[in-house]
């Protein structure tokens, strides 16, 4: 969102430069590299009579299934028996399976590994316990 946001100055400022929108992307391609969005609707609204470069409201209904009672309960529930699959886990809190997997993956920053839940970034203690096992004053078991 915020990179929209100034992409859309900048488009804004070569549309008051009086460059073409060939010469805005070339250097929005240059500034922002491979994340640069297409700015061609921007270049034309601006040019004509548009004046903010902030979206426009949408109609629609907000998105309402990932609350803070849905975060609370998945956590809740995968703390309590962490073997439990995002199917039943949504199964079990009757949640989209796609929320709970959102709310797994992003929001508690955890992954699957061999049928149980676990954080993706170490802690410190684990990160101790490695150190030791990786330390090369340690004594060589291979030749025994």
């Amino acid at each position: 969102m915020e990179k929209t946001l100034e992409q859309g100055y900048a488009v804004k400022f070569c549309v008051q430069l009086n460059k073409t929108p060939k010469d805005t992307y070339d250097m929005l391609k240059d500034a922002f590299g491979d994340v640069c969005m297409s700015q061609k609707k921007w270049h034309k609204s601006l040019r004509e009579s548009r004046e903010d470069v902030n979206d426009e409201t949408r109609s629609g209904r907000p998105s309402t299934s990932q609350t803070d009672e849905h975060f609370t309960q998945v956590r809740e529930f995968l703390n309590s028996d962490q073997r439990m699959s995002v199917r039943m886990t949504s199964e079990q809190l009757n949640l989209p399976k796609t929320i709970v997997h959102e709310i797994v993956s992003e929001d508690l920053a955890m992954r699957k590994i061999c049928a149980k839940f676990v954080l993706k970034v170490l802690t410190d203690a684990q990160k101790e316990h490695r150190m030791e096992l990786a330390n090369p004053s340690r004594p060589d078991f291979s030749s025994v």
